[in-house]
């Protein structure tokens, strides 16, 4: 069997991928992740993933699965919030506003310490934010779920309920783009699930692949 290894800490794309029912092993990696000097966001995800593969290659051997994900808002990247301050920035900066997520996935083999035959892919959703109050703000915050959050938010927190409207993939914006990640599975050789949509139904009600969305690599 091949065996994949999801270079990431992040537990929704944990969840995501036990969803689909893909077996894994999560091997978190620790690259720099700020942007280079007049970086476009997209460039930025695609390095980055980039890194966290070779990264993770240099520990184990099997297929590489790596993953980044950004915000973008009027042009200015919103990373992980440094402190809660910083996360209540954040989410007034986005309310009842439309922002970009941009996510790169990257997968590879890993042999020898060296990733091959690696591509990497990169999804934009444009994201719409409700007219949540400074309360619902403040009591978000207090959960200690932005902290470790692209922009402060994760799209399917039930609670908070962050977003009301998406253009795009909603799995782009929790962090696995499903319609460019399986083909790049695939041609590794790594089993697919007969409903690739379970997963973003359990977790959105609904997939994009539902409204004609074409499983490619981008």
């Amino acid at each position: 069997m091949t065996h994949l290894i999801l270079a990431s800490a992040s537990p929704r794309r944990q969840e995501f991928l036990r969803l689909l029912g893909i077996p894994f092993r999560a091997l978190p990696t620790n690259v720099d992740e700020r942007a280079l000097p007049g970086e476009l966001p997209e460039r930025l995800v695609a390095r980055v993933s980039a890194l966290k593969a070779a990264a993770a290659a240099q520990q184990v051997e099997g297929v590489i699965l790596a993953a980044d994900t950004v915000v973008v808002l009027d042009g200015r990247v919103l990373g992980k919030p440094r402190n809660e301050d910083d996360a209540r920035r954040m989410l007034l900066a986005l309310r009842n506003r439309w922002h970009v997520v941009y996510t790169a996935v990257t997968v590879g083999r890993a042999q020898g310490g060296v990733l091959e035959d690696a591509r990497t892919v990169v999804d934009a959703a444009r994201v719409h934010m409700r007219a949540y109050s400074d309360e619902e703000i403040d009591a978000y915050i207090a959960t200690g779920d932005p902290l470790d959050k692209a922009g402060a938010y994760a799209i399917q927190n039930v609670a908070f309920r962050p977003v009301d409207r998406v253009d795009g993939c909603r799995a782009t914006v929790m962090g696995l783009p499903i319609a460019r990640l399986l083909p790049l599975l695939a041609r590794q050789g790594i089993p697919l699930p007969e409903d690739p949509t379970r997963a973003c139904r359990h977790i959105f009600g609904a997939c994009c692949l539902d409204d004609g969305e074409v499983l490619g690599e981008g």
